[in-house]
């Protein structure tokens, strides 16, 4: 029994020495940051979509002719809601470019919105419109912060991921490079929304235009 229980122990004190070298320890924890930040990621974008039904509700009671922006809102929603955010999400390149693109087209929807409701000063006027502009501006800003949060985890994730000898270790359990965000108008995409109480546009006026992420 000693002769058989020796070599075991031997092997496993063996292996449990050389799992820091191989970098086993680290990919879980960079695997798990990367997991965190995905998921406020999410948590973010979830904010912004419930409030949409109910700013589009309030904009549709004082400009119901503006059809095509309204829409385009609520299009845009539904194609957000349409996808399965799960945390496997970001292991498939595919995946996550339509999710970023869903998403962009919801942000540029939402800035379309925005603008059309300088027509209506009336409308700016509402205190529920105010209110959940406020907390959209705020979303928007949660979301820019929980994106480079992510892009900075899976860019620290993904550069340890390649280097040896960890890159080996990541192959045997099949740990990969994770996708990223990429657009080329990252930054519009990443600026929140404008909404200015100060002005008024006069109704009849064409809003100004808005550029399309």
């Amino acid at each position: 029994m000693t002769r058989r229980v020796l070599p075991a122990l031997l092997l496993i004190s063996v292996l449990a020495s050389s799992l820091p070298g191989c970098g086993y320890n680290n990919l879980q924890a960079k695997d798990e940051a990367v997991n965190a930040s995905w998921s406020e990621v999410l948590n973010q974008y979830q904010r912004r979509a419930d409030l949409v039904p109910n700013l589009v509700n309030v904009v549709k009671g004082y400009a119901s002719h503006e059809q095509q922006v309204l829409t385009e809102v609520t299009r845009a929603r539904a194609s957000v809601a349409g996808i399965q955010a799960t945390p496997e999400l970001v292991n498939d390149p595919v995946a996550f470019q339509k999710f970023q693109q869903a998403q962009s087209q919801l942000t540029g929807a939402l800035s379309r919105l925005l603008v059309v409701s300088e027509n209506y000063p009336n409308l700016k006027a509402d205190a529920s419109f105010r209110d959940l502009s406020a907390q959209l501006e705020g979303t928007e800003n949660r979301i820019t912060v929980a994106r480079n949060r992510y892009i900075t985890t899976v860019q620290d994730y993904n550069t340890y991921v390649r280097q040896l000898p960890q890159s080996l270790t990541a192959k045997v359990i099949g740990m990969q490079p994770r996708p990223n965000f990429s657009v080329n108008n990252e930054a519009a995409i990443a600026t929140a929304p404008t909404v200015s109480f100060d002005t008024a546009t006069p109704a009849g006026q064409s809003a100004p235009p808005v550029a399309q992420p």
